[in-house]
């Protein structure tokens, strides 16, 4: 008995986050509609884009991962879902320009906090730097949650897919897998 129940204990421990948190997604994709993209009036560049320290709040749609895989746009031209039967959710992203403002090309370009509120009314919100670099992953801060996030891991890890065309975000989300250590 005593070794099943180590057994169990070890398949437990390296179980995703979504399998014992009772609804609560392991992992999702974001893409941003770049409609509800608003920017300060200062600091800019001369062109008009935004320079570091500027403030900034958007919005966008959540699809289960893997939906934005390949490139696949998430928003068509009108800001409107690409795939309006696969949003999961509403995302909601607030932050400050660093780096070299939208003239960032690789490393931090913003700080942010994104609130994610899933279609079931859950939220997850998290805390950290988004990078410039594609295919480059970033861990962010877990600050809270409910639902079926209020247990979440401490961290969730992002990656930019791409920019769509007028430079809307596509990312993927993934809370690390559980192990003993965490």
């Amino acid at each position: 008995m005593k070794r099943f129940n180590i057994v169990l204990a070890a398949v437990l421990a390296v179980t995703p986050f979504a399998a014992d948190a009772g609804g609560a997604l392991s992992a999702f994709d974001v893409a941003e509609d770049i409609s509800r993209f608003v920017f300060a009036k200062a600091p800019v560049f001369e062109d008009g884009m935004p320079a570091y320290g500027n403030p900034f709040i958007t919005q966008g749609y959540v699809y289960p991962a893997g939906t934005l895989d390949g490139g696949v746009e998430g928003t068509l031209a009108d800001g409107g879902p690409a795939f309006p039967e696969k949003v999961i959710g509403t995302w909601t992203c607030d932050g400050f320009l660093v780096g070299d403002g939208m003239r960032t090309e690789t490393g931090n370009i913003v700080i942010t906090r994104q609130i994610i509120e899933f279609t079931d009314g859950d939220l997850l919100i998290s805390h950290g730097p988004e990078l410039a670099d594609v295919d480059v992953a970033v861990v962010r801060a877990v600050t809270g949650g409910t639902g079926d996030y209020v247990d979440a891991p401490a961290q969730i890890r992002q990656v930019l897919l791409g920019m769509s065309d007028g430079y809307g975000v596509r990312l993927q989300m993934e809370f690390p897998a559980k192990t003993a250590s965490n």
